[in-house]
């Protein structure tokens, strides 16, 4: 299949042009291109956990039928620059911060005009400015339609049948003592529960939440659940265990609509 790709520079800049229609163009002024767009996949549908200061590049795929008379082996024909947005959709207007945009992608040539598309999406924490921005965000795409003098012909945003769960990042620890122990002997395993808060971009206590305390053996490969501790209100996490064996000691969250799965590194603790 032949291979049509979009470059990082071009894309960013179709972005913020569909940003500047989006904040001060009315809808009506939007000319329907007939592109079509399908078969949208985001992440692999799996959701997107966004922390405090890295940037997430979640995977986008999706199909783009062009109208009759246009082909894809002319490539500046046409652009289909995905999104997602969260709130109000695109024909009513998107406020700028609420919209996030394409990396790069790569369409592969399916038939005269139709093209297969794979990429990704650039999400900085920056764009995540609070809790309400957590949940299902929708796919929108900014079309065009240019001549061959390179006038745009049609422009539009549009709505796909796709979304992306996005969720705020968890963080646990772990600590195991008195290191070492006797076998017999009281063991207390402490650690603490946080999560991004997009607000200020720190990490806050997570209350309130059920976290696992789990077991490996010295000379064992899994971990097998102990008991269930529920979060104190600031995130903080206390039990105690009888010392057996030497192993690892870990806490483990299974995550929420809100906030991703966390794990915490096992703490080695030796029975003597």
């Amino acid at each position: 299949m032949k291979a049509i790709r979009r470059s990082g520079t071009v894309v960013a800049l179709a972005g913020a042009l569909a940003l500047t229609a989006l904040s001060t163009a009315p809808a009506a002024r939007a000319a329907s291109t007939g592109i079509s767009v399908t078969n949208v996949v985001v992440n692999g549908g799996k959701p997107i956990v966004v922390g405090t200061t890295d940037a997430k590049e979640p995977s986008i795929d999706f199909r783009v039928t062009l109208p009759a008379g246009y082909s894809v082996d002319n490539t500046s024909r046409f652009t289909a620059e995905p999104f997602l947005y969260h709130g109000s959709t695109p024909a009513k207007g998107v406020a700028a911060r609420d919209v996030l945009y394409t990396g790069s992608y790569t369409c592969y040539k399916v038939s005269s005009r139709v093209t297969d598309c794979k990429g990704f999406l650039w999400i900085p924490p920056s764009k995540l400015n609070s809790a309400a921005d957590t949940g299902t965000w929708k796919v929108g795409f900014y079309g065009d339609l240019i001549s061959a003098g390179g006038s745009i012909l049609a422009h539009e945003y549009k709505t796909a049948s796709g979304s992306a769960p996005v969720r705020r990042w968890a963080n646990l620890t772990a600590n195991a003592g008195p290191e070492p122990v006797v076998k017999g002997r009281t063991l207390t395993v402490t650690g603490a529960l946080t999560r991004a808060d997009w607000a200020t971009h720190a990490y806050a206590g997570y209350g309130g939440q059920a976290v696992s305390l789990q077991f490996r053996k010295a000379t064992g490969s899994t971990y097998s659940t102990v008991k269930t501790v529920t979060a104190g209100s600031t995130g903080a996490l206390k039990t105690t265990v009888t010392a057996s064996v030497d192993g690892y000691w870990r806490w483990t969250f299974g995550g929420t609509p809100t906030t991703g799965t966390a794990t915490a590194t096992g703490d080695y603790v030796d029975v003597r």
